[in-house]
């Protein structure tokens, strides 16, 4: 058949123009092209000449520039016109298809359209990116070319008769309205750019977003197609690819959606609603909410409703292609006749439709445009929730600022609380904001899908929909039930850590007393109920997924049963596969329902306790305090109204500095008032109506030390927080001094000169920051620099000074980065003196006319009190004329003092000098004088080197000895991850990181059990072959319909044989197609139910290994292991990674199996049906690859970025919560709050990206999805003549449909899994820890029952070392101990003095020589045994959480008398009996509520209950004062008479009774005799060292 252009039946009609040239239809389609072909020779070489010279472009750093007026129209019209040439064409080919020859005119016009629209709009991007707008007078021309062409087109059409009835009128129509809209943009963007026919086109820049080189986040500002379809987003996976995505490459958020915006855009909403007539009414958080950040949830819902309106085309066009599959050979020449103009054939809209390769196409459309919609919408909420985390938690952060400390102290509102309202509510909410689209998109696909299905099925349909919709408050009850499960595991898995650390922090002692296996128990003990609420959890869990699985199944079963039972028939296939197609559709949305309805529940307590806190009490209204807070707000407003005089160069971050700069005070000439602060007639309280401080009368000199001193308990540390204003005043004030006006210097910026004035007058009433040092000590999680300088400017000769006062340089030189550690949160890694010494050094580096120190003395030794005395405060400060204000309990300081103030049960005592308190109150006085004598013979005693701050130097490198192993192990690391200590990092090369990690899987399924394994992979298989055989069994039962009706006429060869067949058989033939449905319905919900317990149950036993297996290993591991490895490190293993394998791996691995198999099965399907189908899939498998490949890797960094971006973040709010005094005494609020809006930015990024990451990915498999219905669509009609199931068809098209949906769960599943399994691979990496050598050579039998019975200990040339790879701590000891002797062992710090004491337990690695007890070596002995009979006294007193009676005998071994016996030696007895419940009474968590000494004491106790021949004292009176300490030393020689005693002395007068000392040195013993020997060698280093300590 001959192309031509104009058709050849009727050769003398086509060309002929006899009736005038427009009269010739063929000639006005030739006139149309004549627009298209214009542009395409203007464009293309402009665009190839353009690309070739990009560098000419005007220099932005994005070419994503958007700045045309009407562009997002444009793209809009833009995509309607393509879509309208496609159907243009279609038309015209369909046509073409009835007329006798080609004619060509009828679809070559409409395909050079297409063509000439796409280029278009490449060209229309290109010249808007590169900012040419002259180029885009081209356009315009071809618009009006195209329009005019067109109208001649539509004219002609009138005239000839062809009216709205055909549908190419309708077509051209659209098409001219199109173009005229197109040309009117085009004329705006002339009318407001001016670039031509004006004489000043106008100058444009680039949005602020877009010059800042550090905002990568593209996705406002790229155009539509762009926007759609995340394109922006490739260079950032793909790049993943090669190196992990830093924090560097995601950069910093646009301004639109950063907190501080977002911030004033919902106080705004929040503070309008208080109103003028009603102040106290407390505003609504939801409307705030709705106010701030409603039009872009509407947006989305709009989104929302179209991509669920296309999701019902899917169905529709199955059923359509279906159906017409087979009457397109009816011959349309009836048709042909009545519709014939212009000498071509007009077809009508409803034919077209009836084309099954135009269904196929427009099914493939539809898809596409839903999926885009879908994502959308997504991403809008998405975006929106995060705006509205972000605001909340700046909200939030700003009360917490404004919060009154009794609130805090009191208790209304605990850190927990804060804390979860930042981790939990906000979340809740912004999760909520998520789903809440949903809420009103649900119902109204509902109503749609089931109105779809009555129109199909008739009443069947509603019996089928009603199934789902009975069962869905069945899924809400079991959405809740989970709920509260999850609560009961939490509070279990709380209960189960706090014993795991107290173990872990104990381990020493517990090892040392053999009781390592009474706790493992008890842990046990708790894992076992959490695993009973986590069985729970799990059956529930499985319950769900049955019924999600199960429904559809269901509900096809309840449809066709009924249908067969009222029509006598199975329904006709084209409406069985658009039904079945329509449930698959429906389950989603019931499903969802449950949660978003429970989400939604939540969301409204949430908003109940965020309204609670908002309203709770500020801080008290002090005149400067509110003036203050009113000032920097209205700078906060004032900064974002006029953006315009902010200077460009300085980033965002100082500016927001200058709204509440402290004052800095940078010379001091003269004083005006010698008294910087003067509290008159003051009672203050802390919120209670009593007052705690009464009557309050004092002044504080400037420029002066002042004391405060008094009991405890009398109101010291309340009387500088109520002259810092932290207390409510119920009477009377507290004035601060003013300054003189020269010093009013304030740091800001020029811009804010008008915010200024108003400031300067608030601010001479009150004060300045003052350096407050608390008497808890308070550090953020910083370095140690940065907890010194606390945002002051770095001045290295005052930073060394302060460092050198408080003697910290020792410390700092331990630490393995010196000052630049990190100090872990709360200052974990650190002993209370070297915290209580990082305060102080805090507040005297500060810059401030005024100190307060809180009893700085308390945690640290006699030495470094002395130091910071002399050098820190009457040294550095009072040089410095500053105002010291200090609270003490050390009297012999009281000399240094210019005033001091004795305080007593809240009021003042006296006020003056020493000199005038020695005058007016001797008995004062003289009660200060003999506390102060027994302190400075404490002072004499105590000068022996060895103190207590060597020891916790010494406890601090081993802490840190760990960190260094580690850092030298992991040295392929980035240097920015050494100082992460939980980072199991691998080196992140290309191969490493896109692999599965197949081991660790393997592993984890192994832990399972193999039954169990089995179990899974059989029932999943069999329960996807049950599913797809229902299916087909429905495509053989509907067709065989089809195939009855048609073996009369004898249409289908196949099927000519049946045609004999008797009626009866027949029928007997359609009786047996139900039953076999029924079965295997029953037989796909059975197997539904047995997978999703299986896979559950799975989880649940390796779980339970797992954590048994860890729990054991660790427990057991020798102490060199507990030395190495951080606790953080071990304990996350316990928490973070234990609840992801409890909670996140099993459903993670269902949901993963689930989808594979489910698009496995469909791509089988369609692949038996139509195996044309196979060649297409290799090239989508490709692409399939490389997009999960990219994305898995880009989602892990996005994830991991996103977790450690969140963990700051969390601990500034509950560091602030902490240290709330200290930052208002400071005054830096402004710094805090500008560095957690830093921190909120921050996280946000991380967390926008990974789901722009994540659309990223959807999007590509919804395109795939459809591209995969779009070919089994095309090879099914294209093979319908061979496939004699009609049936299959729609089989084949349904199943196509639901690999959309499930492609995208593979991999994110895959995604998921892949971060999950690392915590297997980190629990399995402890697994590999070799356990101590329990079993020991003989047996327990052996060993006597008695033993040690004498106490006889022989040491033989002993060489210990704590590691193989580490040198020996003590080399060829040898010694002989008598039984009953008392052995004293001295020396310096490192000596081997404790090595030797552990080496008794056989706690390190004996490599040589041996210890023989009452003639058995040790070596020998089962570990159980040794340890169990012989008794030690730890230096650190470790104390656990229970009863006292469980501390002093978890065996219960002993009786009460026993008991009381030991805590009378010990010195405890009264106090114990005076506890409520005696022996019985609470010890809690690390003995909190005894003293040190106390502690040390209830040790000692311990000791005695166990009755061994040998005991050790290892340094055990370190933290004891003197008398007791007198005492104790008397109590063990009378108690101990008969036993053998070995104390390692820390101070060495306690050992001058002993009947043999040791001397130590670096390993060996240097001295060994007598006391009194030794002592007689004037130059020996026992002599030397009791000298030093008399």
């Amino acid at each position: 058949m001959a192309l031509s252009f104009c058709g050849s039946e009727n050769k003398t009609y086509a060309y002929s123009v006899a009736t005038g040239v427009l009269n010739n239809g063929c000639f006005v389609d030739a006139l149309n092209l004549v627009p298209h072909v214009f542009l395409l020779f203007i464009t293309f070489p402009i665009l190839f000449i353009g690309w070739g010279s990009q560098s000419s472009k005007v220099q932005i750093h994005h070419n994503t520039w958007l700045h045309f007026p009407g562009h997002n129209l444009r793209w809009i019209l833009t995509f309607s016109l393509l879509f309208v040439h496609v159907c243009e064409f279609a038309e015209g080919i369909v046509s073409n298809k009835v007329m006798d020859t080609n004619h060509l005119h009828l679809f070559m016009p409409a395909f050079m359209g297409f063509i000439a629209a796409t280029t278009s709009v490449v060209y229309y991007h290109n010249i808007e990116t590169s900012n040419f707008p002259k180029l885009l007078l081209v356009m315009f021309i071809y618009w009006v070319l195209a329009f005019i062409t067109k109208s001649i087109k539509l004219w002609k059409f009138a005239e000839h008769g062809v009216g709205p009835q055909h549908l190419r009128f309708c077509i051209t129509a659209m098409l001219v309205m199109l173009y005229g809209l197109l040309m009117a943009v085009e004329i705006n963007v002339i009318r407001v750019r001016k670039y031509v026919f004006f004489s000043n086109p106008q100058k444009v820049k680039p949005p602020e977003d877009l010059q800042d080189l550090g905002v990568r986040f593209l996705q406002p500002f790229v155009n539509l197609l762009s926007k759609a379809t995340y394109w922006w987003m490739n260079p950032l996976i793909i790049g993943a690819h090669k190196r992990p995505i830093e924090l560097k490459k995601i950069g910093k958020l646009p301004i639109a959606m950063r907190a501080l915006t977002n911030y004033l855009r919902l106080k705004d909403a929040y503070e309008d609603q208080r109103t003028a007539e009603d102040p106290d009414r407390s505003p609504s958080i939801w409307r705030s909410m709705y106010r701030a950040f409603g039009r872009p949830i509407l947006l989305s819902s709009t989104f929302r409703y179209l991509a669920d309106l296309l999701g019902f085309v899917g169905p529709l066009c199955i059923s359509g292609i279906v159906m017409y599959m087979d009457v397109e050979q009816v011959s349309t020449d009836k048709a042909k006749v009545g519709n014939t103009h212009l000498n071509v054939y007009f077809m009508s809209s409803s034919e077209l439709l009836q084309n099954t390769s135009v269904l196929a196409v427009l099914l493939f459309l539809a898809l596409v445009l839903q999926r885009t919609f879908l994502q959308a919408s997504y991403y809008v909420t998405i975006e929106t929730g995060i705006n509205l985390r972000g605001a909340l938690l700046a909200m939030i952060y700003n009360k917490i600022l404004r919060l009154s400390t009794s609130n805090m102290s009191m208790g209304e509102m605990t850190l927990g609380q804060i804390n979860n309202l930042v981790a939990i509510e906000t979340n809740q909410l912004m999760w909520f904001l998520f789903l809440c689209p949903n809420l009103w998109a649900m119902p109204v696909q509902i109503v749609m899908g089931v109105i779809l299905l009555y129109y199909l099925l008739g009443c069947s349909a509603l019996v089928g929909a009603s199934v789902i919709v009975l069962l869905a408050p069945v899924q809400y009850l079991i959405a809740t039930k989970l709920a509260d499960t999850q609560k009961s595991t939490l509070e279990h898995s709380t209960d189960r850590l706090k014993k795991t650390s107290e173990i872990l922090k104990g381990i020493k002692l517990l090892k040392l007393y053999a009781w390592e296996n009474i706790f493992c128990d008890s842990v046990e003990d708790t894992r076992g109920k959490e695993l009973t609420s986590l069985k729970t959890f799990a059956f529930y869990t499985s319950m769900s997924i049955f019924m999600n699985a199960a429904i559809p199944i269901a509900a096809v079963l309840a449809t066709f049963v009924m249908h067969d039972f009222l029509h006598q028939t199975g329904p006709t296939p084209s409406e069985a596969f658009a039904a079945l197609a329509l449930f698959h559709i429906l389950v989603t949305p019931l499903f969802m329902l449950s949660t978003v309805v429970r989400f939604a529940v939540k969301a409204l307590v949430s908003v109940q306790k965020l309204g609670e806190f908002l309203q709770s009490d500020e801080i008290g209204d002090d005149s400067w305090r509110n003036g203050h807070m009113c000032a920097s707000m209205e700078a906060e407003k004032k900064h974002l109204g006029g953006t315009k005089a902010i200077n460009r160069k300085k980033p965002m971050r100082y500016q927001m500095d200058s709204y509440e700069q402290p004052t800095r005070r940078p010379m001091r000439p003269t004083e005006t008032e010698d008294v910087a602060v003067k509290v008159s007639n003051g009672f203050f309280t802390w919120g209670s109506n009593l007052s705690t401080l009464s009557d309050i009368n004092i002044r504080i000199p400037t420029g002066q030390l002042t004391m405060i001193v008094g009991q405890v308990g009398c109101g010291k540390s309340s009387l500088l927080l109520a002259m810092l204003g932290e207390m409510q005043t119920t009477d009377g004030r507290v004035h601060w001094s003013k300054l003189p006006d020269c010093e009013m210097i304030y740091e800001g910026n020029i811009s804010w000169s008008e915010s200024e004035e108003p400031d300067e007058d608030i601010r001479s009433k009150n004060r300045n920051s003052v350096a407050y040092a608390t008497q808890k000590s308070w550090l953020l999680n910083a370095t140690v620099e940065e907890n010194i300088t606390f945002g002051s400017p770095f001045n290295k000769q005052r930073y060394k000074a302060v460092i050198d006062a408080c003697s910290l340089q020792p410390d700092i030189d331990l630490l393995p980065f010196g000052d630049q550690t990190e100090i872990g949160e709360r200052g974990i890694n650190l002993s209370g003196g070297q915290r209580q010494r990082i305060c102080v050094a805090r507040a005297l580096y500060q810059n401030t006319n005024i100190v307060f120190l809180d009893d700085p003395f308390s945690a640290l030794d006699i030495h470094l009190s002395d130091h910071l005395m002399q050098e820190g405060i009457l040294k550095f400060l009072q040089d410095d004329k500053r105002t010291v204000v200090l609270v003490t309990h050390k009297l012999q300081y009281l000399i240094h003092a210019d005033w001091i103030i004795a305080m007593k049960d809240g009021s003042v005592l006296r006020e003056g000098t020493l000199k005038d308190i020695q005058n007016n109150d001797v008995e004062l006085y003289d009660h200060w004088k003999t506390l102060m004598n027994r302190q400075d013979h404490e002072l004499e005693k105590d000068i022996q080197q060895d103190s207590q701050t060597t020891l916790e130097r010494k406890t601090l490198r081993r802490a840190f000895y760990s960190r260094e192993a580690k850092n030298q192990v992991d040295d392929e690391d980035d240097e920015e991850e050494e100082e992460e200590e939980e980072d199991d990092n691998m080196s992140t090369t290309t191969n490493r990181r896109s692999k599965i990690p197949w081991r660790v899987c393997w592993c984890y399924l192994s832990s399972g059990g193999f039954l169990m394994v089995f179990l899974m992979v059989s029932s999943k298989l069999l329960k996807h072959s049950v599913i797809v055989a229902i299916d087909y069994w429905l495509a053989r039962w509907t067709s065989s319909k089809i195939n009855q009706n048609f073996t009369g006429a004898g249409s289908d060869a196949s099927n000519v044989t049946n045609g004999n067949v008797t009626s009866g058989g027949e029928i007997e033939k359609d009786s047996y197609y139900l039953p076999v449905f029924i079965i295997l319905c029953a037989a796909g919900i059975t197997l539904c139910l047995i997978t999703s317990l299986t896979v559950e149950f799975l989880g649940l036993s390796a779980a339970t290994n797992l954590h048994h297996n860890l729990l054991n290993k660790i427990i057991h591991a020798p102490i060199r292991f507990f030395d190495i490895t951080p606790l953080g490190q071990i304990l996350n293993r316990f928490s973070a990674d234990t609840n992801i394998i409890d909670q996140h791996i099993p459903p993670t691995l269902e949901s993963l199996t689930r989808s594979t198999l489910l698009c496995l099965s469909a791509i089988g399907v369609i692949a038996t049906i139509t195996p044309a189908f196979l060649i297409a899939l290799v090239p989508l498998a490709v692409a399939f690859y490389f997009i999960q490949k990219y994305f898995r890797v880009a989602s892990k960094d996005l994830q991991d970025l996103d977790d450690s971006t969140q963990l700051p973040l969390l601990c500034h709010f509950s560091e602030t919560a902490e240290g709330l005094t200290t930052i208002r005494a400071f005054r830096h609020e402004a710094r805090f709050k500008q560095r957690m809006l830093e921190l909120t930015d921050t996280n946000n990024t991380a967390y926008l990206f990974l789901s722009a990451a994540n659309r990223w990915l959807e999007v590509r498999t919804d395109y795939l999805g459809a591209v995969i219905v779009l070919t089994a669509a095309v090879a099914s009609i294209w093979s319908s003549p061979y496939i004699s199931i009609k049936g299959l068809v729609g089989l084949g098209l349904t199943y196509a449909l639901t690999v959309t949906n499930y492609l995208n769960w593979v991999v994110r599943n895959l995604a998921d899994l892949e971060v999950q399994m690392a915590a297997v691979k980190k629990v399995n990496s402890f697994l590999g820890t070799e356990s101590e050598n329990y079993e020991g050579s003989m047996d327990t039998s052996q060993v006597p029952e008695n033993w040690p019975h004498d106490g006889e200990i022989k040491i033989q040339d002993l060489c210990v070392r704590y590691d193989p790879m580490l040198k020996p701590v003590l080399k060829h000891v040898n010694a002989y101990i008598e039984p009953g002797q008392k052995v004293g062992i001295c020396g310096r710090t490192g000596s081997g003095k404790s090595s030797l004491s552990l080496a008794f337990f056989n706690m390190v690695d004996m490599f040589e020589g041996k210890i023989i007890i009452d003639g058995i070596d040790i070596c020998k002995l089962p570990l159980q045994t040794l340890r169990s009979r012989l008794s030690i006294i730890l230096q650190d007193p470790v104390l656990f959480s229970g009863s006292i009676r469980f501390n002093l005998d978890p065996e219960r071994t002993c009786t009460d008398d026993r008991l009381w016996e030991a805590l009378e030696i010990a010195q405890l007895k009264n106090m114990v009996k005076a506890l409520p419940g005696g022996l019985d009474a609470v010890v809690t968590e690390a003995g909190e509520n005894f003293s040190v000494g106390q502690r040390q004491l209830f040790c000692l106790a311990r000791a005695f209950v166990r009755k061994s021949s040998i005991l050790i004292m290892d340094e055990a009176t370190a933290s004891i004062d003197m008398a007791t300490e007198n005492i104790l030393q008397k109590v063990v020689m009378t108690a101990f008479a008969d036993r053998t005693v070995v104390t390692i002395a820390h101070r060495v007068h306690t050992i001058l009774t002993a009947d043999l000392v040791i001397v130590m040195k670096r390993g060996n013993i240097l001295e060994y005799d007598k006391p009194e020997t030794l002592l007689e060698q004037e130059d020996g280093m026992f002599a030397s060292f009791v000298k030093a300590d008399m």
